[in-house]
Parts: C-alpha cells; structure tokens; sequence
C-alpha cells in the first residue's frame, strides 16, 4: 500500500486564490551555482521539495558549510571549506538535475568527479551536449562505470549547440562563468529559469550577458562573492493552477507569478474559452463555459512547455 494518497472528489468548480512558490527548476540550477562563490551566499523563495533536500545533502558531501530551512524557503552556502569534487552515484541518481555540479565544479575546483543522473526515466534524454560544451572551454572528459569525469583549465570558447539544450545550456554557463576569457553560447535555450540563473550569477559579480535570447556571452571573472538572491516563481506550478481551473471551472487568483512566463500557457488556454487576466504579479484565471478544442504542441521556450503536456492533456480528455 502507498504510504501516501490523494482523494479527490470532483465535480465542483475551484474558486479562491493561492500563491505560486519558487521555481524548481531555477533552484536546482542556482543552488550549485553558489559553489562558484568566494563568499556565502544566500538563496531565498525555495520550494520544499525533494530535489532541494538531495543538493543539500550533495553540497554536505563536497565539504560546504550548509544552513537550510526549509520552511523559511531559504539556504545559506559557505563554499570555502568545500574539498572534495567526488559524488558518487548514490547521491546522484536521486535527481536528474544533479548533472548541475558537473558545470558548477569544473568552474569551481577545474574537475569533477561525478555519478550519472537520474530521477527521470521519460524518454530519452542524453547529455552529450554538455559534454561538447565542456570539451569545447578545454575540459578532458571521460565517461565511464557510470561516472562522469572532467578535468581541465576552462578558457572562453565558441560554443555550438546542435540541438537547442536547457540543461547543456545552464552547465556550459555554469563552467565558463569563471573560465579564462570570453565564452559565446550559440543555439542557447531561452527558458526563464536560464535567465534567473544568469541574474544570480550577474548579482555575485558575474558578467553573462544575452540570456533569454539564443546567443550567451559570458565573460569569465576571477571572483564571485556572496549575496543573497531570491528565487522567481514556478511557471510550471501556476500553470498546473491554470489548467485546473479550465478542466474543473470555477474563479481562481494566483498569486506571485510573472506574467510574461505564463504568456505562452495563458495563450493556449485563452484559445480554449479560459480568460485570463493579468496584473503586475497576479493572474486571474476563470472558465464559465464549455472548452473549446484546440491543438497543443510543445517547444522550446517561448513555445508550450512540455512540462505541462501531462495538465494540458488532462484538461483535453
């Protein structure tokens, strides 16, 4: 028997409002990154999920000095004392974001030791491109007996993309934020969480520039310091609330969004027969009438999120 269930009766419309909480995938992306500093630093708005609690036990392993509560949604990193670029598999196969601190210690510490990732079985998802990237600033990489490792002096390069790659993207971002020289990303993903990281490392003294469009450029800096920063809000999360609304009906506002991230969400659903109305950090999304059918096809940013095709199609069925 599941330890845990959800019993849900339907067949009411929601009505009420509620509040989006940070970004899950900016945080797995920004909370390694703060290995990269010289200083500590404070990341705010975490969500309290399972992803968070396995970085935190990651960035314990390689020696950081780590304060996390999660119900202040908030972690404090001291990265001086961290010694160590092993993780071995066990830790790593708990997340597949955990391929973060391939790019956050090769930039930190010129090498890495570090397991597969895992936490994702859907479809087919290699990470060749990171490794291209990595080669690309200068690292030697080998990949074998479920490891990945890395080892080099980064130097600013051009950097090409084959294929449009979040994660390849955020790495190659991470390794060349304190490489040598000048790194050019071509063919970059454009997500909003890309644009966060690039924030946070830019308020720590980075120098990245471009991010949100397909061209990255990244001037490598000697030093990052400390600061705190605060997290941007899920999209996935207010989106998931979105479509709740138009599958059940009902009035609902959504608090601490960024409507310029729901754009592509809110466009679709407007198609449907939802109205969506926008204020500076509110959305509120209301269905009265029956949907009307229409076609989803994901993409890359700015497209649909393929994050939200399980919602979407739900709502459709």
């Amino acid at each position: 028997m599941d330890r845990y269930k959800l019993l849900i009766t339907g067949g009411a419309p929601l009505r009420g409002e509620t509040t989006v909480f940070g970004g899950k995938n900016t945080s797995v992306a920004v909370v390694p990154a703060m290995l990269l500093c010289d200083e500590p630093c404070v990341v705010e708005n975490l969500p309290d999920i399972e992803d968070i609690h396995v970085v935190y036990d990651m960035l314990n392993l390689l020696g950081a000095k780590v304060d996390y509560e999660p119900k202040a949604r908030r972690m404090t990193v001291d990265p001086r004392p961290v010694n160590s670029f092993h993780v071995p598999y066990q830790y790593t196969q708990r997340m597949r974001a955990s391929y973060y601190l391939w790019g956050a210690l090769l930039g930190r510490c010129g090498q890495c030791e570090v397991g597969y990732p895992g936490g994702c079985a859907i479809g087919n998802r290699p990470f060749e491109q990171h490794v291209k990237g990595f080669r690309a600033l200068g690292a030697q990489v080998d990949d074998y007996g479920g490891m990945i490792y890395a080892k080099g002096d980064m130097v600013g390069a051009d950097v090409f993309f084959d294929r449009i790659t979040v994660g390849g993207t955020i790495n190659v971002m991470l390794a060349a934020a304190k490489a040598h020289g000048n790194t050019t990303i071509h063919n970059a993903a454009r997500e909003p969480h890309i644009v966060d990281l690039a924030n946070f490392l830019n308020s720590m003294g980075g120098r990245v520039r471009g991010a949100g469009t397909d061209t990255i450029r990244i001037r490598g800096v000697e030093k990052l310091t400390g600061g705190t920063y605060c997290i941007i809000p899920d999209q996935i999360e207010a989106g998931t609330y979105m479509a709740a609304v138009a599958a059940a009906g009902g009035r609902l506002l959504i608090r601490n969004v960024i409507p310029k991230h729901m754009d592509c969400i809110s466009a679709k659903l407007t198609e449907m027969g939802v109205t969506v109305e926008e204020e500076d950090d509110t959305l509120l999304v209301t269905r009265s009438q029956p949907l009307q059918r229409t076609n989803v096809k994901t993409q890359p940013y700015p497209g649909f999120p393929t994050d939200m095709q399980p919602q979407i199609t739900a709502v459709l069925a």
